[in-house]
């Protein structure tokens, strides 16, 4: 039976906690509130931060003989104490796993029923140390920091199961190769008396059955099925992504008690040194970061869930990073289908308070459970930024300071990055073997470990764009996975900015609720030297252009030596904002998305990047390489590189072949800068039977140098 619906709704105090779970309560005064959904979604509630009390009235025919009722909420933000027809079932915590609650005796006292949950959300007193374990949702530069995403965000329901049911649910597949594949269960059966009950699996045409005997409550049971010949899954980059019908049944007296149904893809991930490898093909990972794909996430629809993995696979994108939460599960099924590899973060940022540890680890458990069947999920992580920082819009006034404190708690030791996040990625290992896990995102290498992934703007917070490559020679280590770098961008969608005040901006309004970090445009950017709100708008898209493509390029030519991939920061907005994002709120793309799906294309050809200016005499060489990820190696390509200025220009010319997934250097651009002033473009063509590329890069020839 599917609770969901409109419910009625009330802020709590005092005097209706006690009263509210009461079946002679009378609600009908109160608000009305639609679950699945978010409290400030609805003009009631728009600006409460709660706790909620919500109500729900149903009829339930009575149980037959030997059924058992269980009380199913899929999600709840953030916290619940739940009672049914006035007699307390049970309390929740965390907010994108489901909850069940055994209700048998309620629903078999009568037949009309009255549902009462209370849901809190607490907004964090110390965003340094916060005990909801929400990630992005309650703090991120990102999303407007005062939004709560409180609520009955996902389905309710009342299931019924015969004496057994099946509790919990782990499916995941430990090795895969041609031959075979073995698909290992764990699962956890309560049974409401001692009985042997037999479990049959089936996954796709193969059936798998077993005896188990079981005490009176919950009971731990662990089995494996083998699948020969099996139809291997692969990333879209690699092969086709067959899915398998899953269907585990637990039969007791000869009946079917209770069943789980889920899809599940046969394959094998590992990774070493950064560099992941499937079915024992190494990838090099081409990647974003995705937020919430709506800040109010209960109301995204299936659709633009799955337009978001659409967009990212046709940006040439092997990997999103569900970036510090957990999301819908219409993402992950669209990223099965479409051959997208998850990096999936545990929904913990920045910083917590050390009574969150036991919570943390209990919902790393939580985390495999609900998604270690997909075979899209390739990668997890405990913790993004695992510092004591109080970064929100609004709050970015002094870039040095927050660069300064970002260093200083890299070094520095800490309880979150020590303590918590080892027991999170204990927990991960110890729940899901099959896949690597990584403790903490954007650790930099410091007394005591050699660091993770990478997190560095150069552009943005420090530096200049073109400081990528020496820094990266300069220390390799930093380029084995580039997870977060990108400038922010004024959207295409910018009704929300009013451009129409310019150069009058509320700019305050801007940075406190749609995150535009003014500071950084004043550096990089300028709004000051654009005489038009769509000059400035076009000229921060194309700077953010830039950046992305020359960060990718550098990786790229890096491939395997170091890097093992990278994901770009980020992909597509949650609310009206101005961000790191290529893709706005409405899905409009910006320059920058262009650009990383240029960068990003299977085959490309690139140089050593021209330096900004040339003076008359000065020396050009630039390296040129083609990368490619294909799995095919290209004989008799033939490379063109045009260098142009005023009133001139040379070309240069080689042929050769490229390896499979390989990247080679196939030649050097000699030249001497001309005394002519002006313009300086260098065109790069790649010619195949199958294959073309292009590529363009501009400086110019000063005399006042």
């Amino acid at each position: 039976m599917d609770l969901s619906g409109t419910w009625r709704a009330i802020g709590a105090d005092e005097g209706l906690r006690r009263a509210f779970p009461s079946p002679e309560l009378d609600d009908s005064s109160w608000a009305e509130l639609a679950v699945p959904g978010h409290w400030r979604s609805s003009p009631a509630f728009a600006s409460n931060d709660g706790p909620l009390l919500y109500r729900r009235r149903f009829e339930h025919a009575l149980l037959g003989p030997g059924r058992r009722a269980w009380l199913v909420l899929d999600g709840v933000f953030y916290q619940a104490d739940v009672w049914l027809d006035g007699a307390y079932v049970g309390d929740t915590e965390g907010y994108f796993f489901p909850h069940t609650l055994e209700v048998t005796d309620a629903l078999q006292a009568r037949d009309d029923h009255v549902l009462a949950v209370e849901v809190a959300c607490t907004r964090p007193q110390d965003r340094k140390a916060k005990r909801n374990l929400t990630g992005v949702f309650q703090h991120w530069d990102c999303l407007d920091p005062d939004w709560n995403p409180g609520g009955i965000w996902r389905p309710v329901r009342v299931e019924e199961s015969g004496p057994v049911r099946i509790v919990r649910l782990r499916a995941l597949c430990t090795a895969a190769d041609e031959q075979r594949a073995t698909v290992s269960f764990r699962a956890v059966l309560d049974t409401a008396d001692a009985d042997t009950i037999e479990v049959r699996t089936t996954i796709g045409a193969v059936e798998h059955v077993a005896r188990h005997p079981l005490a009176a409550g919950e009971n731990r049971v662990e089995w494996q099925v083998s699948v020969e010949q099996p139809a291997l899954w692969w990333p879209h980059a690699l092969g086709s992504q067959p899915l398998h019908e899953v269907r585990v049944e637990a039969t007791a007296g000869g009946r079917l008690s209770d069943e789980r149904r889920l899809r599940i893809g046969l394959r094998q991930v590992r990774m070493k040194r950064w560099v992941l490898s499937v079915n024992g093909e190494r990838l090099f990972l081409k990647g974003s970061n995705h937020g919430p794909t709506r800040m109010q996430l209960a109301e995204a629809s299936p659709a633009e869930l799955a337009r978001d993995v659409e967009l990212a696979k046709a940006a040439g994108l092997d990997l999103l990073r569900v970036h510090a939460h957990v999301t819908r599960p219409e993402l992950y099924d669209a990223a099965d289908e479409a051959g997208v590899l998850v990096w999936q973060d545990m929904p913990l940022q920045w910083g917590y308070a050390r009574g969150v540890r036991k919570e943390a680890v209990r919902q790393a458990r939580e985390l495999v459970d609900l998604l270690g069947h997909h075979p899209s999920i390739a990668i997890w992580c405990g913790h993004n930024e695992p510092f004591r920082l109080d970064a929100e819009p609004g709050s970015f006034s002094d870039p040095a300071a927050l660069v300064t404190s970002f260093i200083a708690a890299q070094e520095l030791p800490g309880w979150n990055k020590t303590v918590l996040d080892h027991s999170i990625h204990r927990a991960l290992e110890q729940a899901d073997p099959t896949r690597p896990v990584i403790p903490h995102s954007g650790v930099l290498p410091h007394p005591g470990s050699g660091g993770t992934d990478t997190h560095l703007y150069f552009g943005w917070y420090h530096g200049d764009e073109r400081d990528l490559p020496r820094a990266l020679a300069g220390f390799p280590r930093l380029a084995r996975f580039y997870s977060e770098f990108g400038a922010q961008a004024v959207p295409t969608t910018d009704e929300f900015i009013e451009p129409e005040r310019w150069p009058d901006l509320d700019w305050p309004r801007l940075a406190r609720t749609h995150c535009l970090q003014k500071p950084l445009f004043d550096r990089y950017v300028p709004p000051a030297d654009h005489a038009t709100f769509e000059a400035w708008r076009d000229a921060t898209q194309a700077y953010q252009a830039t950046v992305i493509k020359h960060h990718v390029e550098t990786l790229r030519r890096l491939k395997y030596r170091p890097t093992g991939g990278f994901a770009h920061f980020f992909l597509a907005d949650a609310h009206p904002a101005v961000t790191w994002s290529v893709l706005d709120h409405e899905r409009a793309p910006k320059a920058g998305y262009r650009a990383l799906a240029d960068a990003c294309a299977p085959v490309i050809v690139v140089a050593d990047r021209p330096a900004a200016a040339y003076a008359p005499g000065d020396a050009v060489s630039l390296d040129v390489h083609v990368v490619s990820d294909l799995r095919v190696p290209l004989a008799d390509v033939r490379v063109t590189a045009t260098l142009r200025w005023t009133g001139g220009s040379h070309r240069w010319a080689w042929e050769g072949d490229v390896p499979v997934d390989g990247c080679v250097r196939i030649g050097t651009i000699q030249a001497v800068a001309p005394a002519a002033a002006g313009p300086l473009e260098l065109e790069l063509d790649l010619v195949h039977d199958d294959v073309k590329a292009t590529n363009r890069y501009d400086s110019v020839i000063s005399t006042a140098l």
